[in-house]
């Protein structure tokens, strides 16, 4: 079944689907495990549909239950290659929020600089506009460097982050290995068509004893199973969605040690948090109220349901 999605420039994609195994443990899929049958309007989708922090569509693939391993994971999907076609051409207008975003994930990250190895040295998959780069930097890395598909993100980078940022999807071929002491991957191994090839791509570009820093969305979470597939969470953007365990059995997989999984909080504008709830057609004069009273910008933290992991190549040093 293919979905025609509309590109930011105008262009038309058509998300073909196929069944795949679980990607995490290569369980065939079994259609009797649904955990939410597929809900997509090819209508609603626009160049927004594979764009970062919009606001929510309500829409996602059919969902199964790994028997093996737990995870969650879309099936029938769109190929890695449909999926990177759709990232390169994805609308953007999330700078107020990536920047938020990059000073929550300096703050998680600061207590692990003291023990990476080396010259500091670090890699950004999936940079977007290059804040967390920029972030990076004010921390101390000397030498880093970002992998981006979406043109959008890229336009809105600083020329001298865009410089830093290779405007593409994630090979871990074309960097040299044991180069980086860090690599974060940031809210993206819900999205790669093969997250596991990811995390073992960071694992190989990593220096002994350095470090991979993962958030994801967790799906067990409280919030997430109070609003079930209302819920931000369940979203086409999302080939598969983890748990604290499955990020960390994938990790393990991967052949990192010395994982650390835990929960933390957000913290964004408050118009952001708005245009994630699910309030139906009473959101937009919400919203047009709250910039009316000049709240709009005003920052506020909340656990919304959301984890990251800390792992190390050959344990912790």
């Amino acid at each position: 079944m293919g979905h025609v999605l509309q590109g930011s420039a105008g262009s038309e994609l058509d998300l073909q689907t196929s069944a795949r195994p679980c990607p995490a443990c290569s369980t065939p899929a079994d259609s009797s495990r649904v955990r939410h049958a597929e809900r997509v309007d090819s209508a609603q989708l626009d160049g927004f549909a594979f764009a970062a922090r919009k606001a929510p569509e309500l829409m996602h693939w059919r969902l199964l239950d790994c028997a093996a391993c737990g995870l969650v994971f879309a099936s029938p999907a769109p190929s890695a290659e449909a999926v990177a076609a759709a990232y390169r051409t994805a609308a953007y207008d999330s700078q107020e929020e990536s920047r938020h975003a990059a000073d929550t994930y300096g703050k998680l990250l600061s207590g692990v600089l003291p023990t990476l190895p080396g010259d500091e040295s670090a890699l950004d998959v999936g940079a977007g506009d290059g804040a967390f780069l920029d972030v990076l930097r004010e921390l101390g890395f000397a030498d880093v460097a970002g992998v981006e598909p979406s043109r959008g993100a890229l336009e809105a980078a600083r020329p001298e982050i865009r410089a830093l940022i290779r405007a593409d999807v994630f090979r871990a071929a074309d960097f040299e290995p044991g180069r980086f002491s860090l690599v974060s991957a940031l809210h993206i191994v819900e999205h790669v068509a093969d997250p596991l090839a990811l995390l073992r791509g960071a694992h190989t570009l990593l220096q002994e004893g350095g470090a991979v820093f993962v958030v994801a969305h967790d799906w067990r979470a409280p919030l997430n199973r109070l609003l079930g597939d209302r819920s931000p969470i369940y979203d086409i953007e999302h080939l598969q969605l983890f748990c604290r365990r499955t990020l960390r059995d994938s990790l393990q997989r991967a052949g990192f040690s010395d994982i650390q999984v835990r929960r933390y909080r957000n913290r964004y504008p408050l118009r952001y948090w708005l245009r994630l709830a699910p309030l139906g057609a009473a959101k937009p004069r919400l919203l047009a109220a709250l910039e009316r009273v000049r709240a709009g910008s005003l920052p506020l933290t909340l656990p919304v349901g959301n984890i990251l992991a800390i792992a190390r190549k050959g344990g912790a040093r």
